[in-house]
C-alpha cells in the first residue's frame, strides 16, 4: 500500500500519475485551506485532488472544473458581494451539496467518500482530520485566512507568522494514521511544505507514525534550486527560517523522511543532504505533461519502493 500526502497543484499532478500506475494508493489531502464563504464550506485542496482524479480538472488554472462557467460569480459581483474567490458554476454544486450534508450532521470524511464514489474515483481519499483547521497568515494588516492572503490580496503583504489554527484541539483521523502505519511507501508530494504539507504533518499522531517509518518516507522536492514551481512556497519558507534550496527541504523533513527526490540539475546539494543522513535521488521532477507525471510516478515506485 502506498500513501501520498498531498496539497496544491504539484500534488494533484503526482496523484494523477500515481493513480495511472497503481490502484493500491491512498491520498491524504491538506484540509487547512478549507474556508467558509457565501455560507458554503469550500475545500480547495480536497476538490483539486477529486477533480484531478476524475479527469475533469481545469489543468490550465490548476483548480476548478474544465470548461466551467462563472455566471454565479458575475451575479454576486453585480449584487455587491465578495467575488474575490472565483467559484465556477459546476464547482458551486459540490460546495452546496457538501454544505447540505454537513448541516445534516455528516462528517467531512463521509462526504468526501460520497463525492469520490459519485465521480467514479477508485482511489481512496482519507482526510487527516474531520475537525476544522485553517492556515492563518499574520501580516502588518492583521491576521487572515491563507485564501484571503494568497487569492484576495495576491500575497503582497509581509508575513510575520504562519499558524495552523485549531490544530491543537483537532483530532487526527485514526483511519489515516492506520493507513500510514501500514503503508509500504509514504510519498510526500511536491506541495508547498508550509501551507500544503505542513498542516498534515503537524497532527502529532500522524507525525509520530511518520517518524517511526521515516525509512519508508520519500519526499519530492517542490523546488528547482531556490525557486518554487509555483505559489508562495519560498516566501513562507523564509518566514519559517528554512533555507530556500533542496537542502532546506531536506532539513525541514529530516525527522520524518529518510529519502528525498530532487531535480537532476540540483546535484550540487547532494552531499549536504546526504550529510543529514538522507538518501538522495535525482531525476526530472518537473511535471508539464501527463507523461511527466507517469514518469516520475514510475521512478518513485520502481526505484524507491525498496528504499
Amino acid at each position: 500500500m502506498i500513501t501520498l500526502l498531498a496539497g496544491g497543484t504539484g500534488s494533484v499532478k503526482l496523484a494523477r500519475g500515481l493513480s495511472k500506475m497503481t490502484d493500491d494508493l491512498i491520498i491524504v489531502p491538506n484540509i487547512a485551506d478549507n474556508i467558509w464563504l457565501h455560507g458554503l464550506y469550500i475545500c480547495p485542496d480536497i476538490d483539486t485532488i477529486i477533480y484531478g482524479l476524475a479527469g475533469i480538472l481545469d489543468k490550465g488554472r490548476g483548480w476548478g472544473i474544465l470548461d466551467d462557467s462563472f455566471v454565479f460569480m458575475e451575479q454576486m459581483k453585480k449584487l455587491g458581494q465578495d467575488y474575490w474567490f472565483n467559484i465556477g458554476d459546476k464547482d458551486l454544486a459540490l460546495h452546496v451539496v457538501r454544505t447540505n450534508f454537513l448541516n445534516q450532521g455528516k462528517s467531512l470524511s463521509w462526504i468526501t467518500s460520497w463525492v469520490r464514489k459519485m465521480l467514479s474515483i477508485s482511489i481512496e481519499i482519507i482526510l487527516p482530520s474531520d475537525d476544522h483547521v485553517e492556515t492563518r497568515i499574520e501580516t502588518p494588516f492583521g491576521d487572515m485566512h491563507i485564501q484571503e492572503y494568497w487569492v484576495k490580496n495576491s500575497a503582497r503583504f509581509d508575513v510575520s507568522k504562519i499558524i495552523y489554527k485549531g490544530i491543537e484541539s483537532a483530532k487526527a483521523n485514526v483511519k489515516a494514521v492506520e493507513f500510514i502505519k501500514n503503508s509500504d511507501l509514504i510519498i510526500i508530494a511536491p506541495g508547498n511544505p508550509i501551507s500544503s504539507i505542513g498542516p498534515i504533518i503537524s497532527f502529532p499522531l500522524i507525525r509520530n507514525v511518520l517518524e517511526s517509518k521515516k525509512d519508508k518516507v520519500i519526499a519530492v522536492s517542490p523546488l528547482l534550486g531556490n525557486k518554487a514551481f509555483s505559489g508562495p512556497a519560498t516566501k513562507y519558507m523564509q518566514v519559517m527560517g528554512i533555507e530556500l534550496s533542496p537542502f532546506g527541504i531536506a532539513s525541514h523533513y529530516k525527522d520524518i523522511a529518510a529519502n528525498l527526490v530532487i531535480s537532476e540539475f540540483d546535484y550540487g546539494y547532494e552531499k549536504r543532504i546526504r550529510d543529514l543522513g538522507i538518501n538522495v535521488y535525482k531525476t526530472n521532477i518537473v511535471m508539464e505533461s501527463l507523461q511527466d507525471e507517469i514518469n516520475l510516478s514510475n521512478y518513485l515506485l520502481n526505484n524507491l519502493n525498496r528504499a
